[in-house]
């Protein structure tokens, strides 16, 4: 009934323009002075019942002012539907993001204090060692058989020096003779102590605790003085070494936390300190070098790990946070849309330390404000919104 009605509306409104068109243009050219104004009076009267005509049946086919509001209604643009959120309240750090090879700081390589043949290797690589632990042992018979031999003439000259002491007290030994003894005597010490340091240098002999990470030598190889047996490192302990630019470098100081991330455990951050900033610069790349430790103490990390790190210079407790991508900039100026009211309403803000996905609001915005995060390229000030809010820190990629 109501498509009815609005063909019926529609037809009667084109025929009562074609009517009154024609009606009040006629053509007048050539005609008497006394039929113009017969045809002005009946142009008149054509027009107050055509007028009458078109309100009547408008108003039986119930259309009218209804219709109107109806056409005006979708004439009207649909809101645009955004993702909104509400700023946060909370610590945010300026930071500085550097890359570097993670080390260790206490890697030792242990050297053959003599040579020989290995007899016995007692650890492998990846086990954990003590300091002063025997980590392989090398033949020792020709040592052990010197020092047994230094040990007898030792024994020798303690016993003579015994028997002439107590002649040299009754007067029958010359102090000469007797002063010579006992530096015989010494020297014999010294050299039964080198021979028994030698014998014992044949048990290799890890220099620090620590994971042995590799193994450099096999049951029945000779080695020779100073070639290298193991490499034993402490994990437990890591060091990261820096670079931080001249322009930088009045913002770092000792004390100051480290973030770190590696590529093998992409969800894990790590923890370090920066401990010292070296005051020269690296004249090769006009940088500064700041060393920070990490506390590896659960192994979690390893020697040569890539690692990114983010380091927090300066801290504002306390301070409105809002997403990054809420921002936009119009103007040189940094401005976000608010919603008030189902309408979009632009908003200047000033900014302050940016961290990551936040940053920081100084003035612009109170922390109950409806803010925009998604949705806002296509908006303009005053645009009517269909908001989906979002809890802060929960908001979709």
């Amino acid at each position: 009934m109501k498509n009815a009605e609005t063909v019926i509306s529609s037809r009667v409104l084109r025929y009562t323009y074609l009517v009154l068109y024609s009606t009040i243009t006629p053509n007048n050219s050539g005609r008497p002075a006394a039929l113009l104004g017969e045809t002005k009076m009946r142009k008149d009267l054509g027009i107050a019942a055509l007028a009458a005509i078109l309100m009547t049946t408008l108003s039986a086919c119930g259309v009218g002012e209804a219709r109107v509001s109806d056409i005006v209604s979708q004439a009207a643009p649909a809101p645009l539907p955004v993702e909104t959120t509400l700023p946060e309240t909370t610590d945010i750090f300026a930071t500085y993001e550097a890359t570097t090879t993670i080390l260790s700081d206490a890697d030792a390589p242990v050297l053959a204090r003599v040579g020989g043949e290995v007899v016995d290797i007692v650890v492998e690589e990846g086990d954990y060692v003590e300091q002063g632990q025997v980590l392989a042992r090398l033949d020792g018979d020709r040592l052990r058989l010197q020092m047994q031999q230094a040990k007898a003439a030792l024994d020798q000259s303690l016993g003579e020096l015994k028997r002439l002491t107590s002649l040299h007290e009754r007067g029958l030994v010359s102090a000469a003779s007797f002063d010579g003894l006992k530096y015989d005597l010494e020297a014999q010490r010294a050299a039964y102590e080198l021979k028994r340091l030698n014998y014992n240098y044949t048990s290799v002999r890890a220099a620090i605790s620590g994971v042995v990470s590799s193994r450099a030598i096999n049951v029945g190889q000779n080695v020779n003085i100073g070639d290298t047996t193991f490499h034993v490192t402490d994990t437990s302990k890591l060091v990261a070494y820096l670079r931080i630019p001249q322009t930088e470098l009045t913002k770092f100081a000792p004390g100051h936390s480290v973030k770190i991330r590696v590529d093998a455990m992409a969800d894990t951050v790590f923890e370090a300190t920066i401990a010292r900033i070296s005051p020269t610069i690296d004249e090769r790349n006009g940088t500064f070098r700041a060393t920070a430790y990490i506390d590896n103490g659960n192994g979690e990390l390893a020697p040569g790990m890539f690692g990114r790190f983010t380091i927090a210079y300066e801290r504002h407790p306390d301070a409105l946070v809002i997403p990054v991508r809420a921002l936009m900039e119009e103007d040189g100026q940094f401005v976000v849309y608010v919603v008030e009211d189902g309408t979009a309403l632009l908003r200047t803000v000033e900014t302050g330390i940016r961290s990551g996905e936040k940053v920081e609001i100084l003035s612009g915005l109170e922390s109950n404000d409806v803010i925009v995060v998604t949705g806002q390229n296509a908006l303009r000030d005053g645009t009517r919104v269909l908001a989906s809010n979002v809890p802060p820190g929960k908001l979709s990629g």
